[in-house]
């Protein structure tokens, strides 16, 4: 199975009927509601190297950069255990669900920790131009002069704004804040991004 999306982590049990306290990856709690099925990552991977691929954190790219949101995505590899929602509450800044078929806190006690995920066509819907982060990694990003300055590697969260991280073909990193004076144009479809360099920045 392709891509799935991280919409939470098992945090704890919540009481003694097998419900779980779920802290959200997805800034859109909301989602769960919605939500008939959901993944659980067992933690066991399939690769034959015996390695869990890495995770990348996503977002949503609008026209004054990148905005975290929506879910995060998890290469294919690992094992999935599908759990059908029977039930979905919130207490503070958690998400409370019962899971069919686990109805004791021993059943639910060994989820503790483990990823929830969803598939795309459960993604969180894009609005005409935006994009998940982890569909941009590995764009071509030139200048608007039309230097080549190599690949987007990564996008960091600041606080302040988000920063590209830029890998040059001389193996070094160039630190780009998403801001409109520097982020000009991203093509999805084309996996590449055109930037000004401010002074500085080289």
């Amino acid at each position: 199975m392709d891509n799935y999306l991280r919409v939470g982590v098992i945090s704890s049990t919540h009481g003694i009927k097998g419900e779980v306290k779920v802290f959200p990856t997805t800034d859109d709690v909301n989602r769960f509601k919605e939500l008939k099925t959901v993944f659980l990552d067992t933690g066991k991977n399939l690769h034959p190297q015996g390695k869990r691929p890495v995770s990348q954190e996503n977002g949503l790219l609008k026209e004054n950069g990148p905005i975290p949101k929506g879910d995060e995505l998890i290469p294919k590899g690992n094992e999935f255990l599908s759990l059908e929602i029977e039930g979905v509450k919130f207490f503070k800044q958690m998400v409370i669900l019962k899971f069919k078929g686990i109805d004791d806190i021993n059943d639910a006690e060994k989820y503790r920790g483990r990823d929830l995920l969803v598939d795309r066509e459960n993604a969180v819907k894009l609005e005409e131009g935006e994009y998940f982060i982890y569909d941009l990694i590995g764009s071509e990003v030139i200048t608007d002069e039309g230097e080549t300055l190599g690949s987007l590697a990564e996008i960091l969260a600041t606080g302040a704004n988000d920063v590209y991280v830029v890998k040059t073909g001389e193996g070094k990193e160039l630190l780009i804040p998403s801001i409109k004076e520097c982020i000009l144009d991203v093509d999805a479809e084309h996996k590449k991004i055109t930037v000004h360099l401010l002074n500085g920045l080289r």
